[in-house]
């Protein structure tokens, strides 16, 4: 049986490709035969972390390959274990093709009303003009300060929608670019303390794939 997660979000920079390329990264360590379809031709930063990623030859190995539309990349799902899509930002038709067809679909979003607020929208337009069922998505907080009272201001504010709210936040921190720019994800950071608080994440979008599907 094959399995298909979806990162999607209505701008860029909130974390979807970091996100994208961390559960790869934990399913393939679980020897699940993983690909990374990155839908986002123009930037292609999941295929260009791959070619860095091969180049410290890193391990385990994670499949990415480059697709122009959704559902050339949805004639591979069957060859892997899990397909997890890398949508592109703004790419409303695409965008809703992923949600359609995906087990789960995660949208990352930052801490502040600029992306609170188009992340949220998104949400409402997948269920209202994708027909999309409400509980397969599920958001994500990427890109966070170290301030617990914000972190809690912005749970507060997303437990408000009728959505899922994954456990554990990815934070702002230099030692995960560093990671990313040595093509490795953000849980195989070189520093204990970020590497758990990525995981702990990851382990949440693992669970919540696992309910959806059982």
């Amino acid at each position: 049986m094959s399995y298909k997660l979806g990162f999607v979000s209505q701008k860029g920079g909130v974390g979807k490709s970091t996100l994208a390329r961390a559960t790869a990264t934990a399913y393939a360590a679980a020897d699940w035969d993983v690909k990374i379809a990155d839908l986002d031709i123009d930037q292609g930063t999941s295929y260009t972390w791959l070619k860095r990623r091969l180049q410290s030859e890193l391990q385990p190995t994670v499949e990415v390959q480059t697709f122009g539309t959704f559902a050339q990349a949805d004639q591979r799902s069957d060859d892997y274990d899990l397909m997890i899509f890398d949508g592109a930002p703004h790419a409303t038709k695409g965008t809703i093709e992923i949600a359609k067809h995906s087990d789960l679909v995660v949208l990352p979003t930052g801490l502040s009303l600029d992306d609170l607020e188009p992340t949220v929208l998104l949400a409402h337009s997948l269920v209202k003009k994708g027909g999309i069922d409400r509980k397969k998505i599920s958001f994500a907080i990427c890109r966070a300060g170290t301030n617990s009272k914000e972190q809690e201001e912005v749970r507060d504010y997303l437990s408000q929608t009728p959505y899922h709210l994954l456990d554990g936040v990815i934070s702002e921190k230099p030692c995960f670019r560093r990671a990313q720019d040595e093509g490795r994800s953000v849980i195989e950071c070189r520093y204990k303390g970020p590497r758990e608080q990525a995981d702990h994440l990851i382990q949440s979008i693992m669970n919540r794939l696992e309910e959806l599907t059982k």
